[in-house]
């Protein structure tokens, strides 16, 4: 956490100092998460996101951003005799690398990079019956590392952005659990 708090700062005083065309807003959404795993079926919620942005640059750009999104899934075992969902509330740091292109008041944009995930809270629904058969289930990681990509517009000072999130690492390791999810979300520029 250390060396990605202490990165994004380096590169926001490079951007500072470089005098790059700055914008600041916020943003929310929804997204729809699936926790994949090895031994059960599993599938997806929705949830939400809310956070603050920052974009450094013209055309290329450098966008980190602070939100808090809600994510999880359902699973039931391969003979249908056990079932249960999860549920995250999470703190996400995405370090989103991007381009822009079109007219000023209407830009695309292109975007990708890593994105640090905080579990903040979790609530666990799980049968009886499933507790017993996967009784270390629910050892999930406290924090996690992905990537995210994507595709935005924006439209004078609104902005829209559509994204595909993937887990570099399991989110349990003991069943092989990756989280993804797809969000779409829509954002205020103040500058």
């Amino acid at each position: 956490m250390k060396k990605i708090i202490l990165s994004t700062a380096f590169l926001l005083a490079v951007c500072i100092s470089a005098k790059a065309q700055f914008s600041l807003g916020i943003k929310g959404g929804v997204n729809y998460s699936t926790i994949n795993s090895d031994n059960l079926k599993s599938s997806g919620v929705a949830g939400y996101q809310a956070g603050v942005f920052a974009r450094f640059g013209n055309s290329f750009y450098l966008q980190p951003e602070v939100y808090v999104s809600s994510t999880g899934g359902h699973f039931e075992s391969n003979d249908n005799n056990y079932s249960g969902n999860v549920k995250f509330t999470n703190l996400n740091v995405p370090l989103l690398l991007g381009y822009k292109f079109g007219p000023k008041n209407l830009n695309f944009r292109v975007m990708a990079g890593p994105i640090y995930t905080s579990l903040m809270n979790k609530n666990e629904s799980l049968s009886q019956n499933f507790n017993v058969a996967y009784n270390d289930f629910g050892h999930y990681r406290s924090s996690t590392l992905g990537y995210q990509a994507g595709a935005g517009v924006d439209i004078g000072a609104i902005t829209a952005d559509l994204r595909y999130e993937g887990n570099l690492t399991d989110v349990n390791p003991d069943f092989g659990q990756r989280q993804n999810l797809w969000a779409l979300s829509i954002g205020f520029k103040f500058f």
